[in-house]
């Protein structure tokens, strides 16, 4: 380090005593001109998107903003307004149970479109690889809530065809990801969806962002719909709410 400014080193921020810059643009050109989501994708990536990228982006962002309090992140919120932590304790509280398992799924999903994209061989053998290294649960597909289909999927991908259409984004991982729905109906001889998990993945993916954003992006939709139930559990009230009602009873198992 030649001085104690090389400790820290950025391009999203300039900022000295009455100057800030985000990406090299004056806060007050963006404010009122800039509307959250794309401000979320200059912060991100560094450039600005076409009008119908963004169409397509926010879509997704909006897709999953709330899935109610039988998912744990909303559940562990709303539990902790209730032991008595302010809304930035239980948005964090929430944030935090968003991993592999809830939550992680649309990172997962993007990099399985990437390893078929690369995969030098057909799609059943990509598939076959994935399960192998991954485990036989297809992220992105499938839902154990939402039967026969996740009323989001459909939506996020009429979106994506009509940006293919106005040359938003190309169509490849869309084409892969409908590939995959045909494989899995055919190895199970039913229906596997692709859940909202799937369908963002492709938006992700179409876009240009890499998995571990898709993730990141899951986190920000979910945010909102974390405050808005630790904000209604603010004003219904409540202490000490637990997963279930009290007279209901866990089951005691022997060692």
């Amino acid at each position: 380090m030649s001085d104690v400014s090389d400790w820290w080193q950025t391009s999203i921020i300039d900022m000295e005593p009455g100057r800030i810059e985000l990406r090299g643009q004056p806060i007050q050109d963006l404010i009122g001109n800039v509307g959250f989501a794309e401000m979320i994708w200059l912060m991100v990536r560094g450039d600005r998107p076409t009008p119908d990228q963004l169409s397509l982006f926010e879509a997704a962002l909006v897709s999953a903003v709330d899935h109610g309090p039988q998912a744990p992140s909303i559940a562990a919120a709303r539990m902790a307004v209730t032991c008595g932590l302010s809304l930035n304790n239980a948005m964090a509280s929430a944030v935090n149970m968003l991993g592999d398992v809830h939550g992680g799924a649309g990172e997962q999903a993007v990099e399985l479109c990437h390893h078929i994209q690369g995969f030098d061989g057909d799609l059943g053998q990509a598939l076959d690889v994935w399960i192998a290294d991954n485990g036989k649960i297809i992220p992105g597909f499938g839902h154990r809530f939402h039967k026969p289909v996740d009323p989001r999927a459909p939506r996020l991908m009429e979106m994506v065809q009509e940006a293919m259409q106005a040359g938003a984004c190309t169509g490849e991982f869309s084409q892969i990801a409908q590939h995959v729905e045909a494989e899995l109906a055919n190895r199970k001889q039913e229906p596997i969806p692709m859940n909202v998990d799937g369908a963002t993945a492709v938006i992700y993916a179409e876009l240009g962002f890499a998995p571990p954003l898709a993730r990141g992006l899951f986190c920000i939709s979910r945010s909102v719909g974390i405050l808005a139930h630790s904000w209604e559990q603010v004003q219904q009230g409540g202490r000490n709410k637990g997963p279930t009602p009290p007279k209901y009873r866990w089951t005691f198992t022997k060692d």
